[in-house]
């Protein structure tokens, strides 16, 4: 097949990490990729090297003007199927589909995102044979009615290649505030988390004064906000905390965390969660979040009561007096990941929804 990706976030983020995986594993299974991105993106840069074309495309243009410049792309290199992940990036693709005649366009629905069928959206159903890929059963029940799609919606889980977290070099506990004979707690952030953080740095500031041994680094867009450290420095843990913020040696960081927290949402929490199951990191997360999909409670690791931060407290520090369980914990994690988490899985759901697509008897 002939498959286009198209990208308008210039930030690495979960959206951006799903489809640059997708776009490299369909590329190493044969099919003939190209990928369309802002100029100097993250995207961009993550995939410098492969056997895929990357086209820089301006997110300043108007869209009608993205979609002739995109029209080209599509009639020049006979793409079958676009594949996006946005409102604005579904309406260009729609229009130069039309334009081009050719090619259908997959919609990737971000996990907990719902589409709000706007007159810009529903021009874009009607301009394109269209179909939805949703990353749960459950945000496919709560999605809109299936009449504005000519394919029926498929469920695309994420997934990773637990193997590759063997090679990954642990990051120095030092460099990041948790040198020998203290406990790493990582907890992953994202900008949607400031109240879950908050919640974080209450359990924090409750433990210390009889876990003086316990750290806590907050890695991820928006971890070394100046108001995270202003609350940090009002419950007296700031030598106990280290902000981290964005970094490129991410999975070395989590790699030698004794807990792993998850805060961030959607995509974003979603590919945290299998990050640190397959690092073999136990899990903490509130209940009723994305979690309990991924983490079974007790056996991978622990969903916590909301708001509850006493209770929070006794729970972790019970799991962090215990290194057998943290390690059975882990263990568990990481198996759950290659069985039902896989990234080969991933590429397989994509493959078949591209390949459903491409068939223009459908359209």
């Amino acid at each position: 097949m002939r498959i286009l990706f198209y990208s308008q976030s210039p930030e690495w983020n979960g959206r951006a990490r799903a489809l640059a995986a997708a776009a490299r594993g369909m590329s190493e299974r044969g099919h003939n990729v190209t990928v369309v991105c802002p100029p100097e993106s993250a995207l961009e840069q993550h995939l410098e090297f492969g056997a895929y074309e990357v086209v820089s495309l301006s997110t300043l243009l108007p869209w009608p003007v993205a979609a002739l410049r995109l029209r080209k792309l599509l009639h020049d290199r006979f793409i079958q199927v676009v594949i996006v992940n946005g409102d604005r990036e579904q309406l260009i693709a729609a229009l130069a589909t039309r334009l081009a005649e050719r090619a259908a366009v997959l919609r990737r629905v971000a996990i907990g995102d719902k589409l709000r069928l706007g007159a810009g959206l529903r021009l874009a159903f009607k301009l394109a044979p269209t179909g939805l890929i949703f990353g749960s059963e459950e945000d496919k029940r709560n999605a809109p009615s299936a009449s504005l799609t000519r394919f029926p919606p498929v469920i695309v889980a994420l997934g990773v290649n637990a193997q590759a977290y063997d090679a990954i070099r642990p990051a120095s506990r030092a460099s990041i505030g948790a040198p020998g004979g203290t406990r790493l707690l990582v907890c992953v952030y994202d900008r949607t988390g400031r109240a879950r953080a908050a919640s974080v740095l209450r359990v924090i500031a409750l433990l210390a004064p009889r876990h003086p041994e316990l750290r806590l680094a907050l890695i991820g867009a928006g971890s070394n906000d100046e108001d995270l450290r202003m609350h940090a420095a009002a419950l007296r843990i700031t030598g106990a905390v280290s902000f981290l913020g964005e970094r490129d040696d991410y999975l070395s960081v989590l790699s030698v965390a004794d807990l792993g927290w998850v805060v961030a949402d959607g995509d974003n929490a979603v590919f945290a969660l299998l990050d640190l199951l397959a690092s073999r990191v136990p899990v903490l997360a509130e209940r009723g979040t994305v979690a309990e999909q991924y983490v079974p409670d007790g056996i991978a690791g622990i969903l916590l009561p909301r708001g509850e931060a006493p209770d929070i407290a006794a729970a972790v520090a019970l799991l962090l007096g215990h290194d057998d369980r943290r390690a059975a914990m882990g263990g568990a994690g990481r198996a759950r990941v290659s069985r039902d988490y896989s990234e080969a899985k991933m590429i397989d759901a994509f493959e078949a929804a591209a390949t459903i697509a491409s068939d223009r008897a459908r359209w």
